[in-house]
């Protein structure tokens, strides 16, 4: 079946939902091959559609609540155009349920949960790709957005069944992209009992001026503020890209 044409005029009137002069949410976008019908889609990076975010509302908040399902996370994220604005007056929520993925191994469940519920809960927002739906979905064909998130934890081996072990070839370690150090950052654990158990990148949904204070002013943990100065610079880098 062929597809629709639709009118420049259409999209470009599409377009101009939460547009903000001097930001083209186009040029972040990445292209990837959908595994069923091979054809190439369009996506829009999760940390692309946060920063547009931020740009559009500045007081804006991203709230995200996880809970844990059976062998899998369950995130709920809403999004708010102001901190200020009560807990039941959100521009849209979204849930999305994440389990350990065995061929993906370093891709934290929880958040790749959590991602993929702000993503989506951004882009009914109106911050995505406004006229490629099809393309903006969160599926496990899209490229990965975790390259360096922690390693899930996998079922036991049966210790009634014998493990046979195999030479594995040695991996040369390739120094990491900004984007790849970015999302290491993120999935550092916060380093006090304010975010006791939370990652930095969830800190920085729930409140961003926590990883200020991390970067600048807390003294107890090196690395961590390390990691969040990083944060930090890597936000403003991209949002004035």
């Amino acid at each position: 079946m062929a597809k629709k044409t639709v009118p420049a005029a259409q999209i470009e009137l599409l377009n101009k939902i939460n547009k903000v002069e001097g930001f083209d949410p186009e040029a972040f976008t990445t292209e990837y091959t959908d595994l069923n019908s091979n054809e190439t889609r369009k996506h829009l990076p999760v940390m692309a559609q946060m920063a547009w975010f931020r740009l559009k509302y500045p007081e804006g908040k991203i709230a995200v609540s996880i809970e844990t399902g059976n062998n899998c996370f369950v995130a709920t994220a809403r999004i708010y155009p102001s901190y200020k604005d009560p807990a039941d007056s959100y521009l849209s929520e979204a849930t999305a349920s994440r389990g350990p993925d065995p061929s993906k191994p370093t891709v934290s469940a929880r958040e790749w949960a959590q991602t993929a519920a702000v993503g989506i809960a951004l882009r009914n927002a109106g911050f995505g790709l406004q006229f490629g739906a099809a393309g903006d979905e969160f599926t496990s064909q899209l490229p990965n957005e975790f390259p360096g998130a922690a390693p899930v934890v996998l079922p036991p081996v049966n210790q009634d069944e014998p493990v046979v072990t195999t030479p594995q070839p040695v991996e040369v370690q390739k120094e990491l992209t900004p984007g790849e150090k970015y999302q290491k950052a993120c999935s550092m654990m916060w380093p006090n009992k304010k975010y006791d158990g939370r990652t930095l990148g969830e800190v920085l949904l729930m409140d961003p001026t926590a990883i200020n204070w991390l970067a600048n002013k807390y003294m107890g943990n090196p690395e961590a503020s390390a990691a969040a100065k990083f944060m930090c610079e890597y936000a403003m880098n991209n949002a004035g890209a």
